[in-house]
């Protein structure tokens, strides 16, 4: 009842302050009409009441998150703010910082361990009858993230230029092919595109994931793992290494993450279909989504050790051939995952930092198709007993590789050991540019001087994979980070530091295609190519490829709409068909496509596209080209981008 002829306290709205939090908060990017907020950081709540609350009214902010929230759990927050206000039994800090009119601002500090998720935000008031909340309205929910810049997180990273790139940068560079002959994959990332955010909630949500686990970084990387492969949980991507797609789209075909992720979360069916990198982008983007600091990783002459003893073993048959249906262990011309920096509570401190997490079904951790977190220090050292999957992943990139043959009573015997061959470079993309920095020295310590250079190359219209082998001495190179250099050329020239020996024309034994990006198949040598002519034969026609790089603006403007064009000329003597050409830019425009049914020889298609950019800073746009004839065309070195300006 009133007192004393005082109306009954009522809110009346309630205003998050999205533009003034987000600012702070770095997360001013998500396209979405809620606060998104990062964990153990400020963030201000405005409160219009119908009157100016005294300090003898009761009333609390509550924040509560999932289907049956518990204080015991931390899902239910309460903040006292009027006469209980000094009571500190709540787990978050909150406090009155200015009254004006019928108004408060409250300033409210969440726990840097605090849930991750979408919290729904009321404000309760004591009556003669109990506690009254408000009503519930989707629109004052907030996201709360992790928190990069809290040193109290467990994902704190230090430097500022580091926590743009691996927090902030939605759009990255992944690096293919093999040891010697690396090529560039351009991938939007898109973590701040409108549906993102809850997209990446779901895949939570649908792991079945306890809410009270979800303030773990260690465990949300761990399910996140699990989940953004389709094995065993109906996760997000399904994989096939094979030639069939007509079930859904190439792995060569996809953009970027956004694309892919939005369909799940709009169908709850895995998306057909994904090879190691696809796998790599989308967990990328789901890591960054939530505030985790995350990189790609490209290791080249990545081992697959597939029976757990930290060797590669190779068996061949007493003719020399390879024995393929006893042979488990597996090397790929290379593998991508990913990397997160975390703070490890788990195990020692010194293992803190970067952590291999893998989402590629390969094998079981713990019941489930996931890798990691596995620390990069603890792999470095051998120390392979630390959770999670340290071993399989010191295996990947530093395995010897064990060639064993059956003589005629079918005994094994060794008859070569290579223990330089695996994990040749390991790669990621820089800090604030689009080259390749070799982390190699993070996994492994310097190896011998010798060295087994293998170029495998895509020939863009066959299924046949070609690779040329050339085995000569280098001289012992830098472990420090450095821009990727040039290969090493494939004929050397005679100098007292290269010497090569005859070069031999390889063909997979496997028909997989000019698009599969990786192979663990044995390579049987089937005739010597004295000259070498019709291998520089098909590297001049792919480089001379006339790729679609769009055309835009070198200034655009946030809200202006503009124009990007893009163009491309098929330089073959035979028509192409089926034909789809992508346009997609994080920020920019959404994913575009246009289908062509036939682009005749030394014909040309212009596609002009109308955009709208979003957000300011300099920008990428990403074009490609599929068809089930070449594969795939795209830029080899870099992509369109302009500078988007913001008007003021």
């Amino acid at each position: 009842e009133p007192f004393d002829g005082v109306p009954e306290t009522e809110v009346l709205h309630i205003d998050m302050n999205q533009t003034i939090n987000e600012k702070h908060h770095h997360t001013h990017e998500y396209d979405t009409s809620n606060l998104v907020i990062r964990r153990g950081q400020e963030f201000v709540i405005t409160i219009t009441f119908n009157r100016l609350p005294t300090q003898y009214d009761d009333y609390q902010l509550e924040f509560l998150i999932g289907r049956n929230p518990s204080p015991n759990k931390e899902s239910q927050i309460t903040i006292p703010l009027g006469s209980r206000a000094s009571t500190n039994s709540y787990t978050w800090n909150g406090k009155i910082l200015e009254q004006n009119m019928n108004s408060i601002m409250v300033e409210v500090l969440p726990k840097p361990t605090a849930l991750v998720g979408r919290y729904r935000v009321y404000v309760a008031i004591s009556t003669g009858n109990g506690m009254k909340r408000t009503k519930r309205n989707a629109s004052t929910d907030l996201y709360l993230l992790f928190n990069a810049w809290c040193q109290q997180d467990a994902v704190y990273l230090a430097d500022q230029d580091e926590r743009k790139e691996y927090v902030l940068n939605d759009y990255g560079v992944m690096y293919q092919g093999s040891y010697g002959f690396i090529s560039q994959r351009h991938w939007i990332y898109g973590q701040f595109e409108e549906g993102i955010l809850n997209a990446c909630i779901f895949i939570l949500d649908a792991s079945k994931m306890p809410i009270s686990d979800r303030g773990k970084v260690i465990k949300v990387v761990r399910k996140g793992s699990a989940m953004i492969n389709s094995q065993d949980d109906d996760g997000v991507l399904v994989g096939n290494w094979s030639d069939d797609y007509s079930m859904g789209t190439a792995p060569t075909a996809w953009t970027g993450s956004i694309k892919i992720l939005l369909q799940y979360a709009n169908t709850r069916i895995p998306v057909c279909y994904a090879q190691c990198w696809v796998f790599a982008g989308v967990f990328n983007t789901f890591l960054r989504c939530l505030g985790i600091p995350a990189r790609v990783i490209s290791n080249f002459n990545s081992a697959h050790d597939n029976t757990g003893n930290l060797k590669t073993d190779l068996i061949f048959k007493p003719d020399g051939t390879p024995d393929r249906r006893r042979t488990k262990d597996s090397i790929w011309n290379y593998h991508c995952w990913n990397e997160v920096f975390i703070k490890r509570d788990d195990i020692a401190d010194r293992y803190g930092g970067w952590q291999v997490v893998d989402s590629t079904p390969q094998e079981l951790s713990s019941g489930y198709y996931c890798c990691g977190p596995a620390s990069v220090v603890a792999v470095k050292e051998g120390e392979v007993c630390y959770p999670y999957d340290t071993g399989f992943v010191f295996a990947e990139v530093n395995s010897d590789v064990v060639f064993f043959k059956r003589d005629k009573y079918g005994e094994m015997k060794v008859f070569r050991i290579d223990t330089t061959h695996v994990g040749k470079r390991i790669l990621t993309k820089a800090v604030g540019s689009i080259q390749a920095v070799d982390v190699t020295h993070n996994y492994k310590y310097r190896e011998g001087n010798l060295s087994l250079h293998i170029y495998k190359f895509s020939l863009s219209y066959s299924p046949l994979l070609c690779c040329i082998v050339v085995k000569h001495f280098t001289s012992s190179s830098s472990s420090s980070s450095s821009s990727l250099p040039l290969p090493p050329p494939l004929l050397s020239s005679s100098s007292s530091s290269s010497s090569s020996s005859p070069l031999f024309l390889f063909l997979l034994l496997s028909s997989s295609s000019s698009s599969s990006s990786s192979s663990s198949s044995p390579l049987l040598p089937l005739l010597p190519l004295p000259p070498p002519l019709l291998f520089f034969l098909f590297l001049l026609l792919l480089s001379s490829l006339p790729l679609p790089l769009p055309q835009v603006p070198e200034y655009l403007f946030v809200g202006h709409k503009d124009i990007v064009k893009v163009k491309f000329t098929n330089p073959f003597q035979f028509p192409l068909k089926n034909v789809f050409l992508y346009i997609e830019g994080a920020g920019i425009t959404p994913l575009k496509h246009r289908f062509y049914q036939e682009i005749p020889s030394l014909g040309e298609i212009t596609w002009t596209e109308e955009i709208l950019p979003r957000l300011p800073g300099e920008r990428y746009i990403l074009s490609l080209l599929y068809c089930s004839a070449i594969a795939h065309v795209r830029p080899s070195s870099s992509s369109s981008s302009s500078y988007i300006y913001e008007y003021i």
